[in-house]
């Protein structure tokens, strides 16, 4: 459909079995990915990419711990392992992901302050990727999910596209979670009152 495109989240090798912060099953979803970028004409690729030192990471802070929480500016802030660090092999696209039919590849969290969950705003919510001008320009108004991690960056992207006014879909077997503290189910229900449909793989 001219109208549609597939949204491939973070499909990156620190978020990959053997990453610095692996998803569990990512690479699992790769076929399932792969399939549903061969069913779409239209297909966006995000890529994570951090520099050096990025303000998320606890290795930047002393004495923190990964998956531990501090306040930036902008409110609460979990700290990760350092991962996808701009130009390195972890932030390169995992090896299996067909990347060929990508149109655009959005890049998120190069700003050192600020960590950036969702493709369309980072965590501040202010800062803007630019990628829901380039959809609405190309004339796209349903836009589909799938990628890594579905309790992250998939529901953060999903929802800011709801909001944008975008018909939004996310396909569950294509995703991984990393599910900190129930944060899949609490997804799960966002996304239903969002009004975003949740299918499997086609």
């Amino acid at each position: 459909m001219p109208n549609e495109a597939l949204i491939v989240v973070d499909m990156q090798n620190d978020f990959c079995e053997g990453g610095t912060l692996a998803v569990p099953g990512a690479n699992a979803i790769v076929p399932l990915v792969n399939r549903l970028i061969g069913r779409y004409d239209n297909v966006i690729l995000t890529q994570d990419w951090h520099p050096a030192g990025h303000a998320s990471f606890a290795s930047s802070w002393k004495d923190a711990e990964p998956y531990g929480t501090v306040q930036f500016p902008y409110g609460p802030q979990t700290l990760w392992p350092d991962h996808c660090v701009q130009g390195t092999v972890g932030a390169a696209f995992h090896p299996g992901l067909d990347t060929t039919k990508a149109q655009m590849i959005v890049r998120k969290g190069f700003h050192t302050g600020i960590d950036s969950y969702s493709a369309f705003r980072e965590n501040d919510r202010m800062t803007r990727t630019g990628l829901d001008g380039y959809l609405k320009a190309r004339g796209f108004t349903r836009l589909v999910f799938c990628g890594l991690a579905f309790d992250y960056c998939v529901s953060w992207s999903a929802i800011d596209a709801r909001q944008a006014g975008f018909n939004v879909g996310v396909v569950l077997d294509a995703t991984a979670s990393i599910d900190v503290d129930g944060s899949r189910k609490r997804k799960l229900t966002e996304l239903r009152q969002a009004g975003i449909n949740l299918s499997e793989t086609p």
